[in-house]
């Protein structure tokens, strides 16, 4: 939607400019730090409780995911001081996770990933008395597959996978995942970097689910994949580098988010979106806290502050994700039209908010079982050797 009040605010920290306690940061698998820190001493890893006694916590999500404006507010109302760090994918968290090199209190996985963080006894269930906003979130959202019991979660947002292009680099609308695989655009295509979205468009162009457990049709999948990769269709495989690349018409086909679409059309008005005829994934991220967390009581102060309607209003008009409060996904479009003076285009709203029809058309991922995720690992890594 319109940010320019917003991106006003994230440029103003990202130089600097609010010596406040927000720490907002990327985070390189690799070992080091890509971003900015502001007001924090507290180094990406470690997360400990302040000398002096004040509160904080610290936040790991997915990059160009919030209205950073929110993160000031909740300082300001509650004095805890915010650690907010990103990470580029599910499988990245999970890796990070297990080397004990990042120790968040809060945490925004996908569906799948917090299914497996669950049977791995990675959470704590929260104290739903402490998150009252929980009862905004839509039924519909709730007693998902992933966390049926509501016992660890809160969604934060939702929505679907698609396929990304620039309408004047390409001869005409693309309608197949075909557009991934093909010579005709290749080294003008971008693959996702994670397996369970790059192996997940294979299995559906192959005609399979993309939860199916059978080896076969997974190693097909991955065979579709490598091949692409060895006939040089893909220019690279990326995460948030997706933006500078198809918002500058660098490259003409990816595969990424709905909401991320919309923030790079407002860049770029040459790209569309697409669901394409084979289905997609629908997916919820949602908030969790860690059960080795330190800042528990301020974790669930940050959840309940994210889960209230202004902040989902006002996170919808910045990231563009759809909101799983109920109230805020009714109010968005006569919200946005109060602010801004004129109406929201309904189209772009549906491609944010996708309707059920569009949903049928959609697989949400489950959960792997163990031997599975060690074959998508292992196949993802031997693509690349």
């Amino acid at each position: 939607m319109k940010k320019i009040v917003a991106l006003t605010l994230a440029c103003a920290l990202a130089a600097g400019l609010f010596l406040s306690a927000c720490s907002v940061e990327k985070v390189d698998p690799n070992g080091g730090d890509d971003g900015f820190v502001s007001g924090s001493d507290t180094p990406a890893g470690e997360n400990t409780p302040a000398a002096d006694g004040s509160r904080e916590v610290t936040v790991y999500s997915w990059g160009e995911y919030i209205d950073e404006s929110l993160i000031q507010e909740f300082q300001d109302q509650t004095g805890i001081t915010v650690n907010y760090r990103t990470v580029p994918s599910n499988e990245e968290l999970y890796s990070l996770l297990q080397q004990g090199s990042i120790s968040p209190d809060v945490i925004v996985p996908s569906d799948y990933m917090i299914s497996q963080l669950i049977e791995e006894d990675w959470l704590q269930p929260l104290d739903y008395s402490k998150i009252p906003n929980f009862e905004k979130i839509a039924d519909r959202f709730k007693n998902l597959s992933y966390d049926p019991e509501n016992l660890y979660t809160v969604p934060y947002t939702w929505g679907t996978l698609g396929i990304i292009y620039n309408t004047t680099m390409v001869d005409a609308p693309i309608t197949s995942w075909e557009a991934m695989f093909s010579d005709e655009n290749a080294g003008n295509v971008l693959l996702i970097d994670n397996s369970r979205d790059a192996f997940g468009m294979a299995l559906m162009y192959l005609g399979y689910s993309v939860n199916t457990t059978n080896e076969d049709e997974i190693r097909q999948a991955a065979a579709l994949v490598a091949d692409a990769w060895d006939r040089g269709v893909y220019q690279g495989k990326v995460m948030d580098e997706i933006f500078n690349l198809m918002e500058g018409g660098n490259v003409a086909i990816a595969t990424y988010y709905a909401g991320d679409y919309l923030t790079m059309l407002e860049n770029n008005e040459d790209l569309a979106y697409v669901i394409p005829e084979e289905g997609s994934n629908w997916f919820v991220d949602a908030m969790c806290i860690l059960k080795n967390a330190k800042n528990v009581d301020e974790a669930h102060e940050w959840i309940n502050f994210m889960a209230s309607t202004d902040a989902n209003l006002r996170n919808m008009d910045y990231i563009w994700y759809a909101s799983p409060n109920e109230e805020a996904l009714e109010m968005y479009p006569e919200w946005y039209e109060e602010q801004y003076g004129e109406p929201l285009d309904m189209d772009l709203y549906e491609i944010m908010a996708a309707p059920q029809e569009v949903l049928d058309r959609c697989e949400a991922y489950l959960v792997m079982p163990q031997e599975l995720r060690t074959l998508y690992n292992d196949l993802w890594t031997e693509l690349f050797a």
